[in-house]
């Protein structure tokens, strides 16, 4: 297996790579139909295994053709997911470009355009057509990421680089130019900074990656070597190891990560280890103060720590390195102690090129194979219909809940007729809630409009009459009805009394008030009385629908027609008996009716054999228990004391 440097690759290898997963896609979209193979001899042609048609007799014609636009265009096609074109359909591409461009203003004087230029401007416009018939969910799956980034070159070579080397990791369409950029040096070269620390240890050095400028010519001299001969480009420039005592031993963890789960210990060893990473820290920082330059002049800078341990290189006052460097990578692979040794491996690891040899059969049977064992997808669960929103409950303040509820202790006691407690109550909190006219708020859910009218249709005599003469209730406001405006609302049927003094039946476009709501004499008479002892007060008569008053002297003279018509009916009564008497008197007398004897008289069989029946009592209770006896006696006397009441009814 060869071994190959990420800055120091060869120009023939550069020139020829296409990214690992682009290859396979490409593979794995094309039909399965077989095509004939070509059958080829050890001493055969070479031929392009992306190319369709291209064959080459030499090895300089076949590097020659890796660097012209129509491989160039093929690659870029199959990494883009499409089919390669033959030479002559490429012609004929580039033909059509230049025709479409060559009255541009932005065209070149030549009339030519540049082979860069035409195999650019051909993906871009090729991408453009096929953007919109391409959706994302036809690609491959999302498999999981992995450190390395794999190229494929043809026939049979493949080379994997750590992502963190890129200057961007995600993103993976520049990786091939970024990979050919890499092996041009800047000048003074290319160094990188790398960190460790871990248990107490520390190891940090300041390594150059790649040759300087001025070496470059004499590497590319030597450009046509054998491509397995790997070039030592590493060099340490700088490096420090030293180790504290922080962790107790065969317990690791920091005694500051112990003090914080458990609190401050106060032996000696506890002490000891406090000191020991205030001194690793205060060396640590020293040491990048000491590195300013080297590391402000650093391509990479390579960090191994954790969460606690990294807060020594970032995020303090005056932080050589700043918390969101760009520049700053962790190491993609696991570490050991941190020594020098781990350091240069570390360094070897990262530099150096991954290299298998698999040919495109058997990477497409590893790839199928891989995509086969990955986890299927879960079905995606059906989401059921959203619900329609609940109102949302108003949140009250305190004032308006305090409210609330003397406004419901309010309505219960007048609904339930409670006077006394109605009484001390308005005496506490009347000024509060407002006059006893205040209308009834609607989120009680009351209908009617005022606590006079609900006292009214709930029919409470003594409560209605305080309402009146004490506290001066307004019986003149009309009765609200939210449903309809008209007075004979159905609802309100059951709140009229079938009295001839009831109020009548109102027409379209009156309307009601308290006295409309009296559903007893005796609560419209309070009402009439208020209107004769106090007749100033409202307009009784007309706003207050109050057909008459109701005065005490004609209560009086109401008094007396009734006892006088009670007494006429009394001397009605005494006068239908008196003649009654007379009658039975002039009628003469019937005649005696004989009795017959009981012993005489002949006994239905039935009812000798029923139990307890008139005739054979005593035997048929014979050989009873006292329970059986006394139940048969209760049924005989019921039936005696149904006999009797039916002879009163006939008489």
């Amino acid at each position: 297996m060869s071994q190959y440097h990420v800055y120091s690759l060869p120009v023939e290898l550069l020139d020829i790579l296409t990214p690992r997963n682009a290859v396979n896609e490409s593979q794995l979209s094309k039909p399965t139909s077989p095509e004939p193979p070509e059958i080829a001899t050890s001493s055969g042609p070479r031929t392009c295994n992306i190319c369709q048609g291209a064959t080459f007799l030499a090895l300089d014609d076949q590097r020659a053709h890796f660097r012209s636009d129509w491989h160039r265009y093929n690659v870029k096609t199959r990494l883009a997911g499409g089919k390669p074109v033959t030479e002559s359909a490429f012609t004929q591409l580039v033909d059509a470009l230049e025709d479409s461009l060559s009255g541009s203003e932005s065209s070149s004087d030549e009339g030519d355009l540049s082979e860069s230029d035409a195999v650019t401007n051909l993906v871009k416009k090729a991408k453009q057509q096929t953007r919109s018939s391409t959706p994302d969910e036809e690609r491959t799956p999302n498999a999981p990421q992995t450190a390395l980034t794999w190229f494929h070159s043809p026939p049979s070579t493949q080379i994997g680089v750590y992502k963190a080397l890129y200057s961007n990791p995600k993103n993976a369409s520049n990786y091939v130019d970024e990979l050919r950029e890499m092996q041009h040096s800047p000048e003074g070269g290319r160094t990188w900074a790398m960190f460790m620390v871990a248990g107490g240890h520390f190891a940090g050095a300041i390594v150059r990656v790649s040759r300087q400028s001025e070496d470059e010519d004499v590497a590319g001299k030597s450009s046509k070597k054998p491509l397995n001969k790997p070039r030592a480009d590493t060099e340490v420039l700088f490096h420090k190891t030293f180790h504290r005592y922080t962790t107790r031993r065969k317990q690791g963890g920091s005694q500051s990560l112990n003090d914080n789960a458990k609190g401050n210990a106060k032996s000696a060893g506890a002490l000891l280890r406090r000191y020991g990473e205030q001194s690793l820290r205060d060396d640590i920082r020293n040491l990048l103060l000491e590195w300013r330059e080297e590391i402000d002049a650093c391509e990479r800078i390579w960090i191994r720590a954790n969460g606690s341990n990294r807060k020594i290189f970032v995020g303090y006052d005056d932080a050589v390195i700043l918390k969101g460097d760009d520049r700053l990578r962790t190491f993609p692979f696991p570490t050991r102690r941190p020594t020098q040794s781990e350091l240069a491996r570390c360094l070897l690891e990262l530099t150096r090129v991954k290299v298998t040899h698999f040919t495109e059969e058997a990477l497409r049977e590893q790839d199928e194979a891989y995509l086969q064992s990955l986890p299927k997808p879960k079905p995606v669960p059906t989401v059921p219909a959203p619900e329609p929103e609940k109102p949302k409950p108003i949140k009250l303040t305190k004032e308006e809940e305090l409210l609330r509820e003397k406004w419901t202790r309010l309505l219960e006691m007048v609904t339930k007729g409670r006077l006394e407690p109605l009484k001390a109550f308005w005496d506490r909190e009347g000024p509060n809630i407002g006059s006893i006219d205040a209308r009834i708020p609607e989120w009680t859910g009351e209908r009617r409009a005022t606590l006079l009218q609900v006292a009214t249709q709930a029919g409470h005599e003594d409560l209605i009459l305080w309402l009146l003469e004490e506290v001066r209730a307004n019986p003149t406001i009309p009765v609200s009805n939210p449903k309809s405006d008209d007075p004979d609302d159905p609802d309100d049927g059951d709140n009229r009394s079938d009295a001839s003094d009831a109020p009548k039946t109102l027409t379209k476009g009156s309307r009601q008030t308290a006295y409309d709501l009296a559903r007893s004499k005796g609560v419209r008479d309070v009402f009439r009385r208020c209107a004769a002892a106090h007749p100033d007060w409202w307009d009784w008569l007309g706003a207050g629908r109050v057909p008459s008053v109701l005065s005490q002297q004609m209560e009086q003279v109401q008094e007396e027609k009734k006892k006088e018509r009670r007494k006429g009916l009394k001397d009605k009564v005494r006068e239908r008996e008196a003649r009654e008497r007379e009658k039975e008197k002039e009628q003469p007398p019937s005649p005696p009716v004989e009795e017959v004897p009981k012993s005489s008289m002949p006994q239905s069989n039935s009812m000798s054999n029923r139990l307890g029946g008139s005739t054979g009592a005593g035997e048929g209770v014979a050989g009873l228990t006292a329970e059986m006896r006394a139940k048969v006696e209760r049924e005989r006397r019921a039936r005696a004391a149904e006999a009797r009441m039916k002879a009163l009814a006939s008489r």
